[in-house]
């Protein structure tokens, strides 16, 4: 494996298109669209959006809708799911889905996929009502998606159309070593959500390259890491700014999922000892700071895990400040 640096992998960012405190769920949306249309002009490689659900503090629940959305208000940019989970939903419900979305933006979709419920469990049985699909049966239906998406469905007696031969290509989401191995036995690239999961990445990475066989899509093993990033002039400013993320993965321990809220002084206000370490662990790959503080400790991730793509989370309450963190981090990559 070659040596790997922020300048020879891609970037992209993942946008959970969170609702924000005392802003109306349309102009949310609208956020994450204006912020869509800010990084396709700097030339990041793909946004993704995640699905969520009953929550307060997230709006992508109706993921396909929004990836429509914002594919609409974009030029270049890949545009696609991180992710669609999977056991909510028929496979050829997906592969109609997205083979719709590639028909009308074509080679711009992504189809990130996950096998959590994305939600609790009581709203996970609502989903799905009498299906039995549960993540046991992931890897069929990541096989079955895609048998719909590609030529090979033309006589099957159930095809999905539009979808059908658009081979929209997959990628397998976990925060396990599940999900490394079945993404290296189907060869197919692997996102790894570090960015809130960090404890299984060096694990997961090792395995994924170790057993990846190459299939159709790839030749050889693709590896994404999610990561929380915020770059501001200065280190206070930044760390400032990172409260609002700080609070709302405080509101995911606390099981009360509110929007992102306004970012505070002192945290030690809100949060306990034992809290605050919980919210470190969750935020452990968190690069916050000046240019200088998250280059090197960026560089430092990139070669240690030998990514070939970073996407990058970065909870921030004014778009301008989140804005002006992608201008500075993309500026960072081709220094």
């Amino acid at each position: 494996m070659s040596k790997k640096s922020l300048k020879n992998i891609k970037l992209s960012v993942l946008d959970l298109v969170p609702a924000l405190e005392g802003v109306e769920h349309k102009k949310a949306i609208e956020r994450s669209l204006s912020l869509a249309q800010h990084i396709d002009k700097l030339n990041y490689h793909r946004l993704w959006i995640s699905e969520h659900h009953n929550t307060d503090g997230l709006l992508s629940s109706a993921t396909v809708v929004i990836l429509g959305y914002l594919l609409q208000g974009t030029k270049n940019i890949r545009i696609g799911s991180g992710g669609i989970m999977l056991p909510n939903h028929a496979p050829l419900v997906v592969a109609e889905q997205m083979g719709t979305l590639e028909t009308l933006y074509p080679n711009r979709v992504d189809l990130g996929l996950g096998r959590a419920p994305g939600t609790d469990q009581l709203t996970a049985k609502a989903l799905r009502r009498e299906r039995t699909e549960s993540v046991h049966d992931f890897p069929k239906d990541v096989q079955e998606l895609q048998f719909f998406l590609s030529d090979h469905s033309q006589n099957s007696a159930v095809r999905a159309i539009p979808g059908e031969g658009t081979n929209v290509p997959l990628y397998l989401l976990g925060s396990s070593t599940f999900s490394a191995q079945l993404a290296a036995a189907l060869g197919l690239p692997y996102a790894f959500a570090s960015h809130f999961a960090p404890t299984y990445l060096f694990d997961a990475l090792k395995i994924y390259r170790e057993k990846f066989q190459p299939q159709d899509q790839i030749e050889k093993p693709y590896t994404i890491a999610g990561v929380n990033v915020i770059v501001a002039d200065t280190d206070k400013e930044a760390q400032h700014l990172a409260t609002s993320g700080l609070q709302f993965r405080l509101s995911i321990i606390r099981n009360t999922r509110v929007p992102l809220q306004k970012p505070v002084e002192n945290m030690d206000e809100i949060w306990t000892p034992m809290e605050k370490a919980q919210v470190e662990k969750m935020a452990y790959f968190s690069f916050i700071g000046s240019p200088e503080t998250v280059k090197k400790d960026l560089e430092a991730f990139v070669e240690q895990t030998g990514v070939d793509e970073l996407i990058v989370s970065t909870y921030c309450y004014d778009i301008e400040a989140q804005k002006k963190s992608f201008e500075l981090l993309k500026k960072l990559q081709e220094s």
